[in-house]
């Protein structure tokens, strides 16, 4: 068995001073405190983390970052780079995503924790191409990521109604009934942009306008488009990292294989826990994957307030939601 690396040091002394003048915030979820650091919100595990993956990180040739806020289908588009990947591979027979959650082979960097838990493999040792994922936003992303020719990066966003819904949902996964965040609190903190890695649409447009200064390295997907016209959207991304398909049954392989509804009924994903000192459980991955579905518990004043913020925050830009 190889030896695996360490990572590079970093100075944990000035880590520690910069974070403790960093503005913080009591969260509702689990009783975590949010750091504010570079203009967006964080837990301290993940702040560290982010410091370190931000100082220390070197992209290798044809390294493919996925990135995404949470809860705007990042699951769903792990699965299909996944597939995808595979499907490249002819001597790779097995249907990975059979075997084990998404996540357990695409990491998000920032939740590793090498912090805590070896995945699949160690980040700094696994072969080209790598595939990974952050949560994080663009600008505090590694310099190596960003000026690199080399290193793709796959955006996904959502609906901020739709995602806002994912998100409560989400968090309150495992809490007692007498524990439930109540929904008007999520909203009020969504539009403040006081939520983990909020803001929500500084996220979105960072990575939106990086895709349209250079859209050979950054390609930019909406999970509504990846709704209704799947094909379209798989092979743009099948393209995009240079395997596009040599034929429609190839294709529509992998349309198959990443199904949403195949997805959710796969038994890995409906039994196990990736991060069970979190609890949660790989299920809560998977929930009803459709389109609209915060009209089923926003009331009108809610959807209110989202679409103006949404209006207010995305206007001039050239991108609607």
């Amino acid at each position: 068995m190889s030896e695996k690396k360490s990572l590079p040091i970093v100075n944990n002394e000035e880590m520690e001073r910069i974070i403790e003048q960093l503005p913080k915030i009591d969260y509702f979820w689990n009783n975590y405190q949010l750091y504010q650091w570079e203009g967006f919100w964080s837990t301290l595990i993940i702040l560290k983390a982010a410091m370190v993956f931000k100082a220390t990180f070197k992209t290798k040739p044809n390294d493919v970052l996925l990135a995404s806020s949470i809860k705007t289908g990042t699951t769903w588009l792990k699965s299909i780079c996944i597939a995808i990947m595979q499907a490249g591979n002819k001597e790779e027979e097995e249907d990975l995503l059979v075997k084990d959650n998404p996540h357990f082979y695409v990491t998000t960097i920032e939740t590793m924790d090498y912090y805590s838990k070896t995945l699949t493999d160690d980040l700094y040792t696994m072969p080209s191409p790598r595939l990974f994922h952050t949560h994080l936003p663009y600008r505090v992303l590694p310099d190596s990521i960003k000026n690199s020719d080399n290193c793709k990066i796959i955006y996904i966003t959502r609906n901020p109604k739709d995602t806002l819904i994912s998100v409560w949902h989400f968090f309150n996964n495992r809490k007692r009934l007498e524990d439930l965040t109540p929904l008007e609190v999520v909203v009020e903190n969504f539009c403040k942009g006081v939520h983990l890695y909020g803001p929500f649409f500084k996220h979105v447009l960072e990575y939106w306008e990086e895709s349209k200064k250079n859209p050979q390295k950054i390609l930019f997907l909406k999970y509504e488009d990846l709704k209704i016209d799947p094909k379209k959207e798989v092979a743009k991304i099948a393209l995009f990292l240079g395997k596009p398909f040599g034929n429609e049954e190839d294709l529509e392989i992998v349309l198959n294989k990443c199904s949403l509804e195949r997805l959710k009924n796969l038994e890995v994903n409906k039994s196990g826990s990736l991060l069970s000192s979190m609890s949660i459980h790989n299920s809560a991955y998977f929930r009803k994957g459709i389109v609209g579905d915060w009209k089923n518990y926003m009331k009108p004043e809610m959807e209110e307030q989202i679409d103006k913020i949404t209006k207010l925050k995305l206007q001039g830009s050239g991108l609607e939601l």
